[in-house]
């Protein structure tokens, strides 16, 4: 049975997002520590309320449930790829576009922040919009998860709104 057999259309852009973000990601990220060298500026406003901050994430998701030791560095890294796997398991079988456009941004952000977890020990955040009220400093990958677990909710609201 060949691939394509196994994986329909939906899956396939599930895939395809995934790879999107995670190499939006890194080329943010690449950009911002070493064309823009933001650790050195540490916080640069863009515009208004917008500013680009440094800070290097050691929790799991906006700086919750801190891994400072390598042990804990190492199981986010696997949790990250464990479930991005799992996630694409279940992208071969979906059958709806919302689902597949919410499983591709989760997926591309966990292996995006996994990425930097192996890479740098923490993660790359620089998106800082805290001036609206919103205490966080985010990154493309964070994002993507945020907005992917929201179409999760959303697609599940419309299938029990159907049945």
């Amino acid at each position: 049975m060949s691939l394509s057999a196994l994986i329909n259309r939906h899956g396939w852009t599930a895939y395809g997002l995934a790879l999107t973000v995670i190499v939006l990601d890194q080329m943010s990220k690449h950009w911002i520590l070493f064309v823009y060298d933001l650790p050195a500026r540490i916080s640069e406003q863009v515009a208004g309320p917008f500013f680009l901050t440094m800070v290097w994430n050691q929790g799991v998701s906006f700086g919750l449930l801190r891994a400072d030791q390598d042990l804990g560095r190492w199981l986010l890294v696997g949790f990250s790829v464990l479930v991005a796997i799992a996630l694409a398991v279940w992208a071969r079988r979906i059958d709806r576009p919302l689902m597949a456009a919410a499983l591709g941004l989760v997926m591309g952000g966990a292996i995006g922040n996994a990425i930097d977890r192996a890479r740098f020990g923490a993660v790359v955040d620089f998106l800082d919009v805290s001036r609206l009220y919103f205490p966080w400093v985010f990154n493309i990958a964070d994002a993507a998860i945020s907005v992917g677990v929201v179409l999760l909710l959303i697609d599940g609201l419309r299938r029990d709104a159907k049945a």
